[in-house]
Protein backbone atom coordinates (compact mmCIF):
# COMPACT_ATOMS: atom_id res chain seq x y z
CA UNK A 1 0.00 0.00 0.00
CA UNK A 2 1.53 3.49 -1.25
CA UNK A 3 1.90 6.78 1.15
CA UNK A 4 -0.97 7.83 -0.82
CA UNK A 5 -3.24 5.39 0.26
CA UNK A 6 -1.78 5.57 3.99
CA UNK A 7 -2.93 9.21 3.84
CA UNK A 8 -6.45 8.85 3.45
CA UNK A 9 -8.61 8.77 6.68
CA UNK A 10 -6.77 8.96 9.61
CA UNK A 11 -9.35 7.80 11.86
CA UNK A 12 -9.60 4.65 10.29
CA UNK A 13 -6.20 4.19 10.31
CA UNK A 14 -6.95 4.48 14.04
CA UNK A 15 -9.23 1.11 14.00
CA UNK A 16 -7.21 -0.71 11.57
CA UNK A 17 -4.17 -0.10 12.38
CA UNK A 18 -3.01 -0.75 8.67
CA UNK A 19 -0.17 1.40 7.22
CA UNK A 20 1.93 1.90 10.96
CA UNK A 21 4.88 2.45 12.06
CA UNK A 22 6.89 2.12 15.48
CA UNK A 23 8.36 5.45 16.95
CA UNK A 24 10.72 3.88 19.30
CA UNK A 25 11.71 0.73 18.15
CA UNK A 26 14.76 0.79 20.59
CA UNK A 27 13.22 1.82 23.82
CA UNK A 28 13.67 -0.85 26.18
CA UNK A 29 10.36 -2.27 27.87
CA UNK A 30 11.77 -4.50 30.58
CA UNK A 31 10.29 -4.04 34.09
CA UNK A 32 13.18 -2.07 36.07
CA UNK A 33 14.41 -3.92 39.63
CA UNK A 34 12.05 -3.44 42.17
CA UNK A 35 8.77 -2.82 39.99
CA UNK A 36 6.00 -5.11 39.69
CA UNK A 37 2.78 -5.77 37.64
CA UNK A 38 -0.34 -5.00 39.82
CA UNK A 39 -2.17 -6.14 36.37
CA UNK A 40 -4.51 -4.72 33.47
CA UNK A 41 -5.80 -1.68 33.72
CA UNK A 42 -9.95 -0.86 33.55
CA UNK A 43 -10.84 0.16 29.99
CA UNK A 44 -12.23 3.13 31.48
CA UNK A 45 -9.82 4.25 33.30
CA UNK A 46 -8.62 7.92 32.22
CA UNK A 47 -4.98 8.43 31.67
CA UNK A 48 -2.82 11.10 30.35
CA UNK A 49 -0.37 10.99 27.44
CA UNK A 50 1.94 13.39 25.99
CA UNK A 51 2.61 13.98 22.15
CA UNK A 52 6.02 15.07 21.10
CA UNK A 53 5.06 16.80 17.85
CA UNK A 54 7.88 17.57 15.01
CA UNK A 55 9.74 21.22 15.93
CA UNK A 56 11.29 23.16 12.88
CA UNK A 57 14.36 25.04 12.33
CA UNK A 58 16.41 22.42 15.03
CA UNK A 59 19.49 22.55 13.08
CA UNK A 60 19.59 26.74 13.03
CA UNK A 61 18.91 26.37 17.15
CA UNK A 62 21.82 24.44 17.59
CA UNK A 63 23.67 27.29 15.16
CA UNK A 64 22.40 29.74 17.59
CA UNK A 65 22.93 27.72 20.92
CA UNK A 66 26.77 27.66 19.81
CA UNK A 67 26.86 31.37 18.90
CA UNK A 68 25.48 32.66 22.42
CA UNK A 69 27.42 30.71 24.32
CA UNK A 70 30.97 31.18 22.31
CA UNK A 71 32.88 33.79 24.30
CA UNK A 72 34.72 34.06 20.80
CA UNK A 73 31.07 35.16 19.29
CA UNK A 74 29.79 38.39 18.67
CA UNK A 75 26.71 36.77 19.53
CA UNK A 76 28.16 35.76 22.87
CA UNK A 77 25.30 36.17 25.73
CA UNK A 78 22.58 37.63 23.04
CA UNK A 79 20.06 34.96 24.25
CA UNK A 80 16.47 34.23 23.10
CA UNK A 81 13.25 34.75 24.68
CA UNK A 82 10.86 32.06 25.10
CA UNK A 83 8.68 33.72 22.39
CA UNK A 84 11.92 33.81 20.16
CA UNK A 85 12.48 30.30 20.60
CA UNK A 86 8.43 29.34 20.42
CA UNK A 87 8.86 31.26 16.78
CA UNK A 88 12.11 29.24 15.61
CA UNK A 89 10.62 25.62 16.82
CA UNK A 90 7.00 25.68 16.34
CA UNK A 91 5.72 22.56 14.80
CA UNK A 92 4.19 23.53 10.82
CA UNK A 93 0.75 24.57 10.79
CA UNK A 94 0.38 21.04 8.84
CA UNK A 95 1.77 18.90 11.90
CA UNK A 96 -0.90 20.65 14.22
CA UNK A 97 -3.84 20.72 12.18
CA UNK A 98 -2.93 17.01 11.48
CA UNK A 99 -2.47 15.66 15.05
CA UNK A 100 -4.79 17.90 16.44
CA UNK A 101 -7.28 16.35 13.65
CA UNK A 102 -6.25 12.89 14.51
CA UNK A 103 -6.60 13.41 18.88
CA UNK A 104 -9.87 15.31 18.33
CA UNK A 105 -11.51 11.46 15.97
CA UNK A 106 -10.13 9.77 18.73
CA UNK A 107 -12.07 11.19 21.18
CA UNK A 108 -9.14 12.97 23.40
CA UNK A 109 -10.31 15.45 25.43
CA UNK A 110 -8.66 18.26 27.70
CA UNK A 111 -5.67 18.73 25.49
CA UNK A 112 -3.05 21.34 26.70
CA UNK A 113 -0.35 22.77 24.77
CA UNK A 114 2.84 24.69 25.91
CA UNK A 115 4.15 28.33 24.81
CA UNK A 116 6.13 26.70 22.51
CA UNK A 117 3.49 24.04 20.92
CA UNK A 118 5.70 21.40 20.72
CA UNK A 119 4.03 19.03 23.31
CA UNK A 120 0.50 18.29 23.37
CA UNK A 121 -0.59 16.30 26.51
CA UNK A 122 -4.41 14.98 26.46
CA UNK A 123 -6.20 12.70 28.67
CA UNK A 124 -8.52 9.40 27.31
CA UNK A 125 -9.48 6.69 28.59
CA UNK A 126 -7.50 3.31 28.40
CA UNK A 127 -9.67 1.77 25.60
CA UNK A 128 -8.92 4.78 23.45
CA UNK A 129 -5.38 5.01 24.33
CA UNK A 130 -4.92 1.17 23.13
CA UNK A 131 -7.53 2.05 19.79
CA UNK A 132 -5.10 4.82 19.21
CA UNK A 133 -2.45 3.38 19.79
CA UNK A 134 -1.94 -0.32 17.89
CA UNK A 135 -0.20 -2.47 19.89
CA UNK A 136 -0.38 -0.42 23.49
CA UNK A 137 -1.79 -2.58 26.35
CA UNK A 138 -1.71 -0.54 29.77
CA UNK A 139 -1.03 -2.28 32.90
CA UNK A 140 -0.97 -0.64 36.36
CA UNK A 141 2.69 -0.99 38.19
CA UNK A 142 4.29 -0.02 42.07
CA UNK A 143 7.64 0.26 42.37
CA UNK A 144 10.86 2.58 43.30
CA UNK A 145 11.57 3.46 46.64
CA UNK A 146 8.13 5.66 47.93
CA UNK A 147 6.30 2.72 46.28
CA UNK A 148 5.30 4.82 43.03
CA UNK A 149 2.32 3.61 40.76
CA UNK A 150 2.21 4.24 37.02
CA UNK A 151 0.44 3.17 34.26
CA UNK A 152 2.60 1.61 31.39
CA UNK A 153 2.72 -0.53 28.18
CA UNK A 154 5.20 -3.78 28.02
CA UNK A 155 4.53 -4.14 24.53
CA UNK A 156 5.66 -1.55 21.77
CA UNK A 157 2.79 0.78 20.62
CA UNK A 158 2.71 1.76 16.76
CA UNK A 159 1.70 5.38 14.89
CA UNK A 160 -0.52 5.84 11.64
CA UNK A 161 2.49 6.15 8.59
CA UNK A 162 0.84 9.32 7.86
CA UNK A 163 2.03 11.06 10.98
CA UNK A 164 5.68 9.88 10.87
CA UNK A 165 6.54 13.63 9.56
CA UNK A 166 4.62 15.28 12.92
CA UNK A 167 4.99 13.32 15.75
CA UNK A 168 8.30 11.95 17.64
CA UNK A 169 7.35 10.08 20.54
CA UNK A 170 4.50 9.57 22.45
CA UNK A 171 5.20 9.96 26.67
CA UNK A 172 3.22 7.88 29.11
CA UNK A 173 3.90 4.35 27.82
CA UNK A 174 7.26 2.81 28.33
CA UNK A 175 9.94 4.96 30.42
CA UNK A 176 9.68 3.89 34.20
CA UNK A 177 10.13 6.92 36.84
CA UNK A 178 14.15 7.48 36.98
CA UNK A 179 15.60 6.85 40.54
CA UNK A 180 18.17 9.31 42.39
CA UNK A 181 21.55 7.63 43.42
CA UNK A 182 21.68 9.30 46.59
CA UNK A 183 22.29 7.01 49.50
CA UNK A 184 23.03 7.01 53.16
CA UNK A 185 26.44 5.07 54.19
CA UNK A 186 27.54 3.79 57.64
CA UNK A 187 28.99 6.18 60.16
CA UNK A 188 32.99 6.61 59.63
CA UNK A 189 34.18 4.40 62.93
CA UNK A 190 36.82 7.27 64.40
CA UNK A 191 37.15 6.87 68.00
CA UNK A 192 36.76 9.53 69.76
CA UNK A 193 35.19 11.77 67.63
CA UNK A 194 31.21 12.70 67.79
CA UNK A 195 28.68 15.47 67.04
CA UNK A 196 27.33 17.08 64.38
CA UNK A 197 30.70 18.68 63.23
CA UNK A 198 31.93 15.29 61.30
CA UNK A 199 30.69 15.64 57.88
CA UNK A 200 29.95 17.88 55.54
CA UNK A 201 28.12 21.21 56.15
CA UNK A 202 27.42 23.89 54.68
CA UNK A 203 30.55 25.55 56.52
CA UNK A 204 32.90 22.75 54.88
CA UNK A 205 31.50 23.70 51.67
CA UNK A 206 32.15 27.29 51.83
CA UNK A 207 35.13 26.35 53.35
CA UNK A 208 36.96 24.63 50.75
CA UNK A 209 35.31 26.38 47.65
CA UNK A 210 37.18 29.75 49.72
CA UNK A 211 33.74 31.31 50.00
CA UNK A 212 33.33 33.90 52.38
CA UNK A 213 30.46 35.34 54.57
CA UNK A 214 30.26 38.21 52.23
CA UNK A 215 30.07 35.66 49.22
CA UNK A 216 26.57 35.49 48.90
CA UNK A 217 23.16 37.16 46.87
CA UNK A 218 22.83 40.71 47.43
CA UNK A 219 19.60 40.24 47.69
CA UNK A 220 18.82 43.44 44.97
CA UNK A 221 18.95 41.97 41.47
CA UNK A 222 16.92 39.62 39.58
CA UNK A 223 19.14 36.81 40.00
CA UNK A 224 17.57 32.80 41.19
CA UNK A 225 17.82 29.85 40.76
CA UNK A 226 16.42 26.41 41.07
CA UNK A 227 16.59 22.39 41.87
CA UNK A 228 14.26 19.92 39.94
CA UNK A 229 12.30 17.56 42.17
CA UNK A 230 10.38 14.38 41.05
CA UNK A 231 8.81 11.04 42.37
CA UNK A 232 7.05 11.71 45.29
CA UNK A 233 9.59 13.79 46.35
CA UNK A 234 9.27 16.88 48.52
CA UNK A 235 10.97 19.51 50.51
CA UNK A 236 9.76 20.91 53.12
CA UNK A 237 9.65 24.63 54.62
CA UNK A 238 10.18 23.70 58.19
CA UNK A 239 13.43 21.29 57.19
CA UNK A 240 14.61 23.98 55.65
CA UNK A 241 14.44 26.93 58.62
CA UNK A 242 16.11 23.96 60.95
CA UNK A 243 18.63 23.22 58.62
CA UNK A 244 19.55 27.29 58.19
CA UNK A 245 19.50 27.31 61.91
CA UNK A 246 21.77 24.57 62.58
CA UNK A 247 24.15 25.18 59.78
CA UNK A 248 23.01 28.25 58.42
CA UNK A 249 24.85 30.43 61.31
CA UNK A 250 28.05 32.69 59.74
CA UNK A 251 26.43 33.27 56.43
CA UNK A 252 23.70 35.51 55.40
CA UNK A 253 20.45 33.09 53.48
CA UNK A 254 16.76 32.57 53.25
CA UNK A 255 15.37 30.24 54.71
CA UNK A 256 12.66 29.46 52.45
CA UNK A 257 11.71 29.00 49.18
CA UNK A 258 10.55 31.58 47.02
CA UNK A 259 8.16 30.01 44.75
CA UNK A 260 7.34 26.34 44.06
CA UNK A 261 6.21 25.38 40.15
CA UNK A 262 3.76 22.57 39.80
CA UNK A 263 2.74 20.43 42.64
CA UNK A 264 4.01 20.16 45.82
CA UNK A 265 2.52 17.76 47.84
CA UNK A 266 1.98 17.29 51.38
CA UNK A 267 3.98 13.82 51.98
CA UNK A 268 6.88 13.08 54.19
CA UNK A 269 10.20 14.70 53.01
CA UNK A 270 12.23 13.00 50.65
CA UNK A 271 16.01 12.94 51.11
CA UNK A 272 16.68 14.22 47.69
CA UNK A 273 15.13 17.21 47.49
CA UNK A 274 15.69 18.51 51.01
CA UNK A 275 18.93 17.75 50.30
CA UNK A 276 18.90 19.94 46.52
CA UNK A 277 16.91 23.22 47.84
CA UNK A 278 19.33 23.25 51.37
CA UNK A 279 22.35 22.79 49.58
CA UNK A 280 21.76 24.87 46.68
CA UNK A 281 20.58 27.42 49.27
CA UNK A 282 24.04 27.21 51.04
CA UNK A 283 26.02 27.26 48.08
CA UNK A 284 24.52 30.11 46.11
CA UNK A 285 23.03 31.94 49.79
CA UNK A 286 20.51 34.06 49.88
CA UNK A 287 19.79 34.12 46.31
CA UNK A 288 15.99 33.42 45.53
CA UNK A 289 15.55 29.73 44.87
CA UNK A 290 12.13 27.84 42.88
CA UNK A 291 11.66 24.21 42.89
CA UNK A 292 10.30 22.58 40.39
CA UNK A 293 7.89 19.85 41.64
CA UNK A 294 6.90 17.35 39.19
CA UNK A 295 6.03 14.63 41.23
CA UNK A 296 3.96 12.76 38.46
CA UNK A 297 1.37 12.24 40.69
CA UNK A 298 -1.16 11.02 37.90
CA UNK A 299 0.34 7.48 37.09
CA UNK A 300 0.81 7.87 33.12
CA UNK A 301 2.86 11.24 33.61
CA UNK A 302 6.91 11.25 33.64
CA UNK A 303 8.19 13.51 35.81
CA UNK A 304 11.35 14.62 33.31
CA UNK A 305 9.22 14.94 30.36
CA UNK A 306 6.69 17.20 32.71
CA UNK A 307 9.75 19.56 33.87
CA UNK A 308 10.67 20.00 30.06
CA UNK A 309 7.55 20.87 29.35
CA UNK A 310 7.17 23.33 32.22
CA UNK A 311 10.61 25.03 30.93
CA UNK A 312 9.01 25.76 27.54
CA UNK A 313 5.87 27.21 29.26
CA UNK A 314 7.49 29.96 31.20
CA UNK A 315 8.87 32.81 30.42
CA UNK A 316 10.67 34.32 32.93
CA UNK A 317 12.97 31.66 34.36
CA UNK A 318 16.18 31.14 36.91
CA UNK A 319 19.31 31.31 35.35
CA UNK A 320 20.42 28.41 36.65
CA UNK A 321 18.61 25.17 37.50
CA UNK A 322 20.31 21.72 38.96
CA UNK A 323 19.02 17.71 38.53
CA UNK A 324 19.86 14.99 39.94
CA UNK A 325 18.06 12.24 38.38
CA UNK A 326 19.08 9.91 35.48
CA UNK A 327 18.16 7.19 33.45
CA UNK A 328 20.72 3.93 31.45
CA UNK A 329 21.43 5.52 28.06
CA UNK A 330 20.38 2.16 26.73
CA UNK A 331 17.45 1.99 28.44
CA UNK A 332 16.08 5.15 26.06
CA UNK A 333 14.58 5.31 22.34
CA UNK A 334 16.67 7.39 20.07
CA UNK A 335 14.01 9.56 19.52
CA UNK A 336 13.51 10.23 23.27
CA UNK A 337 17.15 10.81 23.40
CA UNK A 338 17.01 13.50 20.84
CA UNK A 339 14.43 15.18 21.62
CA UNK A 340 15.26 15.30 25.03
CA UNK A 341 18.56 16.86 23.52
CA UNK A 342 16.29 19.43 21.51
CA UNK A 343 14.53 20.11 24.69
CA UNK A 344 18.07 21.25 26.42
CA UNK A 345 19.45 23.40 23.41
CA UNK A 346 16.12 25.67 23.72
CA UNK A 347 16.79 25.98 27.66
CA UNK A 348 20.49 26.74 26.77
CA UNK A 349 19.73 29.69 23.72
CA UNK A 350 17.50 31.30 26.14
CA UNK A 351 20.91 31.67 28.91
CA UNK A 352 19.79 29.10 31.28
CA UNK A 353 22.33 26.93 33.02
CA UNK A 354 21.74 23.33 33.00
CA UNK A 355 23.94 20.70 35.37
CA UNK A 356 22.62 17.23 35.62
CA UNK A 357 24.17 14.22 38.25
CA UNK A 358 26.61 12.54 36.72
CA UNK A 359 26.13 9.46 38.86
CA UNK A 360 27.80 7.10 40.94
CA UNK A 361 28.85 3.41 39.73
CA UNK A 362 31.82 5.06 38.11
CA UNK A 363 32.16 3.96 34.10
CA UNK A 364 29.38 1.57 34.80
CA UNK A 365 29.53 -1.87 33.40
CA UNK A 366 26.55 -3.74 31.07
CA UNK A 367 27.44 -7.03 28.86
CA UNK A 368 26.75 -6.35 25.34
CA UNK A 369 26.86 -9.84 23.05
CA UNK A 370 28.55 -11.56 25.76
CA UNK A 371 31.53 -8.54 26.37
CA UNK A 372 31.33 -6.23 29.00
CA UNK A 373 31.18 -2.46 28.65
CA UNK A 374 30.95 0.54 30.28
CA UNK A 375 27.38 1.68 30.61
CA UNK A 376 27.09 5.50 30.56
CA UNK A 377 23.41 7.10 31.89
CA UNK A 378 21.52 10.31 30.35
CA UNK A 379 21.22 13.11 30.60
CA UNK A 380 24.31 13.60 31.87
CA UNK A 381 26.21 10.56 32.51
CA UNK A 382 27.40 7.82 35.04
CA UNK A 383 30.22 8.25 36.36
CA UNK A 384 32.73 9.30 34.09
CA UNK A 385 33.57 7.86 30.36
CA UNK A 386 31.91 8.51 27.08
CA UNK A 387 28.37 8.63 25.78
CA UNK A 388 27.20 5.77 23.05
CA UNK A 389 24.83 7.82 21.35
CA UNK A 390 26.16 11.78 21.37
CA UNK A 391 29.28 12.11 19.09
CA UNK A 392 32.33 14.14 20.92
CA UNK A 393 31.68 18.05 20.55
CA UNK A 394 33.78 20.79 18.81
CA UNK A 395 34.65 22.41 22.25
CA UNK A 396 35.87 19.27 23.47
CA UNK A 397 38.25 18.06 21.02
CA UNK A 398 41.67 19.47 22.45
CA UNK A 399 40.96 18.21 26.18
CA UNK A 400 40.04 15.04 25.31
CA UNK A 401 42.32 14.08 22.54
CA UNK A 402 45.00 15.07 25.16
CA UNK A 403 43.86 12.81 27.86
CA UNK A 404 43.35 9.98 25.48
CA UNK A 405 47.07 10.33 24.00
CA UNK A 406 48.25 10.75 27.51
CA UNK A 407 46.62 8.45 30.61
CA UNK A 408 48.92 5.86 31.47
CA UNK A 409 45.88 4.44 32.63
CA UNK A 410 43.12 4.21 30.15
CA UNK A 411 40.74 1.10 29.83
CA UNK A 412 40.52 -1.06 26.72
CA UNK A 413 39.20 0.42 24.11
CA UNK A 414 36.35 -2.49 23.45
CA UNK A 415 35.00 -1.05 26.91
CA UNK A 416 33.97 2.64 25.79
CA UNK A 417 33.62 5.05 22.77
CA UNK A 418 36.20 7.45 22.20
CA UNK A 419 34.48 9.38 20.28
CA UNK A 420 31.66 10.06 22.31
CA UNK A 421 30.72 13.00 24.35
CA UNK A 422 33.15 13.02 27.28
CA UNK A 423 32.04 13.68 30.84
CA UNK A 424 31.89 15.33 33.19
CA UNK A 425 32.42 18.58 33.13
CA UNK A 426 33.56 19.59 37.04
CA UNK A 427 33.04 17.93 40.50
CA UNK A 428 32.47 18.98 43.51
CA UNK A 429 32.01 17.11 47.40
CA UNK A 430 29.58 14.25 47.46
CA UNK A 431 29.96 12.47 50.06
CA UNK A 432 28.97 12.35 53.79
CA UNK A 433 26.79 15.25 53.55
CA UNK A 434 24.49 16.26 56.70
CA UNK A 435 20.39 16.99 55.43
CA UNK A 436 17.54 17.79 58.03
CA UNK A 437 14.19 15.85 56.59
CA UNK A 438 10.85 15.59 58.19
CA UNK A 439 12.41 17.62 61.44
CA UNK A 440 15.64 15.33 61.79
CA UNK A 441 18.97 15.65 60.79
CA UNK A 442 20.45 12.80 58.83
CA UNK A 443 23.91 12.38 58.74
CA UNK A 444 26.30 10.34 55.91
CA UNK A 445 24.37 11.67 52.57
CA UNK A 446 26.06 10.45 49.83
CA UNK A 447 26.48 10.85 45.84
CA UNK A 448 26.84 13.44 43.16
CA UNK A 449 22.95 13.94 43.30
CA UNK A 450 24.88 16.10 46.42
CA UNK A 451 27.28 17.51 44.09
CA UNK A 452 24.75 18.68 41.90
CA UNK A 453 23.09 21.94 43.84
CA UNK A 454 26.47 22.68 45.39
CA UNK A 455 28.06 23.39 42.08
CA UNK A 456 24.67 25.55 41.15
CA UNK A 457 25.09 27.69 43.86
CA UNK A 458 28.76 28.52 43.00
CA UNK A 459 27.38 29.47 39.15
CA UNK A 460 24.62 31.31 40.80
CA UNK A 461 26.86 33.23 42.78
CA UNK A 462 28.96 34.38 39.73
CA UNK A 463 25.86 35.02 37.80
CA UNK A 464 25.09 37.48 40.83
CA UNK A 465 27.96 39.88 40.02
CA UNK A 466 27.84 39.14 35.80
CA UNK A 467 23.93 40.80 36.23
CA UNK A 468 25.19 43.41 38.87
CA UNK A 469 27.76 44.57 36.31
CA UNK A 470 25.12 44.74 33.49
CA UNK A 471 26.31 41.46 32.10
CA UNK A 472 24.28 38.79 30.90
CA UNK A 473 23.62 35.50 32.69
CA UNK A 474 26.42 32.48 31.63
CA UNK A 475 24.53 30.20 30.35
CA UNK A 476 25.42 26.83 28.36
CA UNK A 477 29.13 26.96 30.11
CA UNK A 478 31.12 24.21 28.31
CA UNK A 479 32.32 26.18 25.38
CA UNK A 480 33.48 28.74 27.40
CA UNK A 481 34.29 26.31 30.30
CA UNK A 482 37.07 24.04 27.99
CA UNK A 483 38.32 26.95 25.96
CA UNK A 484 39.90 28.75 29.34
CA UNK A 485 41.13 25.05 30.00
CA UNK A 486 39.48 24.80 33.30
CA UNK A 487 40.58 27.53 34.97
CA UNK A 488 39.06 28.78 38.21
CA UNK A 489 38.85 25.38 39.40
CA UNK A 490 41.17 23.24 41.50
CA UNK A 491 42.91 20.44 39.28
CA UNK A 492 42.09 16.51 40.72
CA UNK A 493 44.99 14.73 39.60
CA UNK A 494 44.55 11.26 41.85
CA UNK A 495 42.31 8.88 42.08
CA UNK A 496 40.41 6.48 39.82
CA UNK A 497 36.80 4.93 39.75
CA UNK A 498 35.22 1.68 39.48
CA UNK A 499 34.00 -0.35 36.97
CA UNK A 500 33.38 -4.00 35.69
CA UNK A 501 34.64 -6.94 37.77
CA UNK A 502 36.12 -8.32 35.58
CA UNK A 503 39.82 -10.11 34.90
CA UNK A 504 40.31 -7.69 32.16
CA UNK A 505 39.81 -4.42 33.77
CA UNK A 506 39.47 -5.74 37.66
CA UNK A 507 36.81 -3.15 38.53
CA UNK A 508 38.63 0.26 37.39
CA UNK A 509 37.62 2.41 34.98
CA UNK A 510 39.19 5.98 33.97
CA UNK A 511 41.81 7.75 36.19
CA UNK A 512 42.26 11.25 36.82
CA UNK A 513 45.35 13.30 35.59
CA UNK A 514 46.30 16.89 34.73
CA UNK A 515 43.66 18.68 33.06
CA UNK A 516 40.31 17.38 32.18
CA UNK A 517 39.85 13.39 32.63
CA UNK A 518 36.60 11.11 33.14
CA UNK A 519 36.55 11.07 36.93
CA UNK A 520 36.14 15.00 38.16
CA UNK A 521 36.12 16.46 34.16
CA UNK A 522 37.77 19.99 34.97
CA UNK A 523 38.16 19.46 38.71
CA UNK A 524 36.01 21.48 42.03
CA UNK A 525 35.60 24.98 41.95
CA UNK A 526 38.08 27.50 43.48
CA UNK A 527 35.46 30.65 43.66
CA UNK A 528 37.50 33.66 44.14
CA UNK A 529 39.41 32.58 41.01
CA UNK A 530 36.03 30.84 39.20
CA UNK A 531 34.71 34.56 39.78
CA UNK A 532 37.68 36.28 38.30
CA UNK A 533 37.65 33.80 35.19
CA UNK A 534 34.23 33.94 34.20
CA UNK A 535 33.02 37.64 35.20
CA UNK A 536 34.07 38.65 31.66
CA UNK A 537 33.20 39.55 29.33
Amino acid sequence: MGLQACLLGLFALILSGKCSYSPEPDQRRTLPPGWVSLGRADPEEELSLTFALRQQNVERLSELVQAVSDPSSPQYGKYLTLENVADLVRPSPLTLHTVQKWLLAAGAQKCHSVITQDFLTCWLSIRQAELLLPGAEFHHYVGGPTETHVVRSPHPYQLPQALAPHVDFVGGLHRFPPTSSLRQRPEPQVTGTVGLHLGVTPSVIRKRYNLTSQDVGSGTSNNSQACAQFLEQYFHDSDLAQFMRLFGGNFAHQASVARVVGQQGRGRAGIEASLDVQYLMSAGANISTWVYSSPGRHEGQEPFLQWLMLLSNESALPHVHTVSYGDDEDSLSSAYIQRVNTELMKAAARGLTLLFASGDSGAGCWSVSGRHQFRPTFPASSGGGFSNVFPRPSYQEEAVTKFLSSSPHLPPSSYFNASGRAYPDVAALSDGYWVVSNRVPIPWVSGTSASTPVFGGILSLINEHRILSGRPPLGFLNPRLYQQHGAGLFDVTRGCHESCLDEEVEGQGFCSGPGWDPVTGWGTPNFPALLKTLLNP
